[in-house]
């Protein structure tokens, strides 16, 4: 758990909207991604992989928030 209280909250936040919302045209990579996985459509490996890439930092900076919340 020290390497996520190491990170700084501001480049997490940087790199969850950035990695997150990216490409923004047509639709953000995540949302889209999230739908193929709600639709059952997500099977190939590169668009699973494409889910964790652009997911990690939301997921970290969740962790990271949560951490903090707990410790306070």
């Amino acid at each position: 758990m020290s390497f996520l209280d190491s990170i700084p909250l501001g480049l997490l936040v940087i790199a969850a909207l950035g990695l997150g919302l990216a490409p923004f045209v047509p639709e953000p990579h995540l949302w889209e991604k999230l739908k193929m996985l709600g639709a059952g459509t997500l099977t190939r490996p590169v668009d699973i992989f494409d889910l964790l890439m652009h997911a990690a930092p939301v997921v970290l900076l969740i962790a990271k928030l949560a951490r903090m919340a707990i410790k306070a």
